[in-house]
């Protein structure tokens, strides 16, 4: 075998960053799908208690999808050299001059290899996980306001009913149940929630653009430079053609 044909199989991605980024993945696709009829409801013809069960499983869904995220935050600092997050964010001593080098020899035709991510994948990454976080965080907060779910939905349950430290008033509250509700509190706690709707909202519509970016850079670097880009997520090696820059 001759050097120019000579290829390099090299280990990046660890167990746990691949089991990562597969639940992500289904996770993520679920949630759309069921974010989705949630939001179509009524052009759906779904019925008040059918959009609670949507609700209830996007909710379901969305504690393994942010579980998931928070192992991969945490990973992030204890994990293997190219999972931990100076491997991955597009921070550091040396950036921008990686991501010039990345540019110029893509328009060449001679981009530099990386065993890691290139300059520009950390980039969308970045993006990606601030998307992703974000939509965590105004999730956790909607589950508490709409289903009384944790970790906030008591104290959502008691400014709804005005139970303060009367707990006893929260016995027996469930999604649609406005019985035990205190109008004023009830009112409030909505109005509180609208901005978390809408930022949930428009994180949904940018994840959408940030994943056909991901994929389509995917697929181009697969058909471009066939370094196993899908495969090494399910083995943790990419095969290279000629040595790394990391």
């Amino acid at each position: 075998m001759t050097n120019e044909n000579e290829l390099y199989e090299v280990k990046v991605w660890d167990r746990s960053i691949r089991i990562f980024h597969w639940v992500n993945v289904l996770c993520v696709l679920a949630l759309m799908t069921i974010g989705s009829a949630i939001l179509y409801a009524d052009f759906l013809g779904i019925s008040g208690d059918g959009k609670i069960t949507l609700k209830i499983m996007h909710a379901y869904v969305g504690y393994v999808f942010a579980f998931n995220l928070i192992w991969r935050l945490v990973w992030g600092f204890i994990g293997s050299r190219f999972s931990r997050w100076g491997s991955v964010v597009p921070f550091g001593r040396g950036y921008v001059g990686e991501l010039k080098d990345w540019l110029y020899g893509i328009r060449n035709g001679q981009a530099p290899v990386y065993r890691g991510h290139n300059p520009a994948a950390r980039l969308m990454l970045l993006a990606l996980y601030m998307l992703l976080v974000g939509q965590m965080c105004t999730g956790l907060v909607l589950a508490g306001t709409d289903l009384y779910f944790p970790p906030f939905g008591h104290e959502f349950a008691e400014w709804a009913t005005g139970a303060g430290e009367d707990h006893s008033q929260l016995i027996g509250l469930v999604p649609g149940n406005k019985e035990l509700l205190d109008p004023e509190g009830y009112a409030a706690m909505r109005q509180f929630r609208e901005p978390f709707i809408a930022i949930h909202k428009i994180i949904f519509w940018l994840m959408l653009g940030a994943i056909f970016l991901h994929v389509a850079a995917v697929v181009y670097d697969e058909i471009r430079h066939r370094n196993g880009l899908v495969s090494a997520m399910i083995t943790g090696k990419k095969v290279l053609r000629k040595p790394s820059k990391d």
